[in-house]
């Protein structure tokens, strides 16, 4: 049966009550199963007292001072001495010959074990181009760094703000181009629609005044006294259907345009009444004649006399009365007919 009593404590070579102890041999302890007793029960560890093994104490230091010299500060400050036992500092490796930590290390080193940094950890983070130049701070390097990076920033913000307005110049100079082209298309335009405008007025007065060539008023010395479509009582329809030229009793009847007599003599209220048909088929007729000079079936030509002014039939006083019919009988505007003849009225 296993007792409760804890096992007895294996020594061990580290442990030393005083690190003064010369007498006492340092030996390499190398555990195996036959050496270690089982403990049961509570484990108990042996304190370690004094400092570890030489290695991890000076990699340790190695690695915080790398990691002090990546701050600025590092350089302005004095070297640390490290100092240790003569009890272990007598049995501790040679540093040099640790892997990477010789090149920290001076070859001047004091007797008492003090080590010191063969040169500043400042430089740590320079680049070879700063080194170049001959920057050996840390410090100085990135503030250069950073100014260089602002001085980038704002060039390129400088640049953008520039391509902006130079966009911005080239957008509005493209709208007044357009708007130039624009307005000068529409002045070609205008310009353009102007002479075809005129250039047809002048057509249609070439094609008048040729016209007029073919066409003459009925009468002359006349005064208009009676309109198209005039109301009054005195008309049977009610409303005036021609255009009464008011002139003295005798003065000559011209024929408008050439054709054929229809019919010549009395027609009623009409009085003495001539009607002639143009090519075309519209008929013009002349009423209240005092006298007539042609007859049915005879060909006139523009501006032959075919009677005379006079008071026959229904009326107040001389005057011709001019109708003219369409190819269907409809009565039209003799005003406008003879107006669109190229005669002015």
């Amino acid at each position: 049966m296993a007792s409760n009593q804890p096992a007895p404590e294996v020594p061990s070579p580290f442990r030393s009550d005083s690190f003064g102890d010369e007498g006492r041999t340092w030996e390499e302890w190398n555990p195996t199963e036959e050496s270690i007793r089982p403990v049961r029960g509570r484990h108990r560890v042996a304190k370690q007292r004094g400092l570890a093994r030489s290695s991890t104490v000076l990699g340790v230091g190695v690695i915080a001072a790398v990691g002090a010299g990546g701050m600025a500060t590092a350089q302005s400050k004095p070297p640390v001495s490290i100092s240790l036992p003569d009890s272990i500092a007598d049995n501790l490796p040679d540093a040099k010959s640790l892997p990477g930590v010789s090149a920290f290390m001076s070859d001047d080193s004091a007797d008492n074990g003090t080590v010191v940094a063969s040169s500043p950890l400042t430089t740590a983070g320079i680049t070879a181009a700063e080194a170049e130049q001959g920057t050996s701070n840390a410090g100085e390097a990135l503030r250069a760094r950073i100014l260089q990076q602002a001085e980038q920033q704002q060039a390129g913000a400088e640049a953008e703000a520039k391509a902006a307005e130079e966009k911005a110049a080239a957008e509005a100079a493209a709208a007044k181009a357009a708007e130039q082209q624009s307005e000068a298309e529409a002045k070609v335009a205008a310009e353009k629609k102007a002479a075809e405008l005129a250039a047809k007025k002048k057509a249609e007065a070439e094609r008048l005044a040729k016209l007029a060539a073919s066409y003459a008023l009925p009468t002359s010395s006349y005064t208009i006294t009676s309109t198209f479509g005039q109301a009054g009582s005195m008309w049977s329809s009610g409303y005036h259907t021609g255009l009464d030229f008011a002139a003295p009793t005798g003065t000559p009847i011209k024929a408008v345009h050439s054709g054929t007599v229809k019919s010549a003599g009395w027609s009623g209220s009409y009085g003495y009444h001539t009607v002639i048909e143009l090519d075309d088929g519209t008929e013009i007729s002349y009423s209240h004649q005092s006298s007539m000079d042609v007859t049915a079936g005879q060909r006139v030509t523009t501006g032959e006399t075919i009677g005379r002014v006079g008071a026959t039939g229904n009326v107040t006083g001389p005057h011709l009365h001019l109708e003219v019919h369409t190819a269907d009988g409809s009565g039209i505007d003799p005003m406008s007919w003879l107006r669109s003849k190229g005669l002015s009225i």
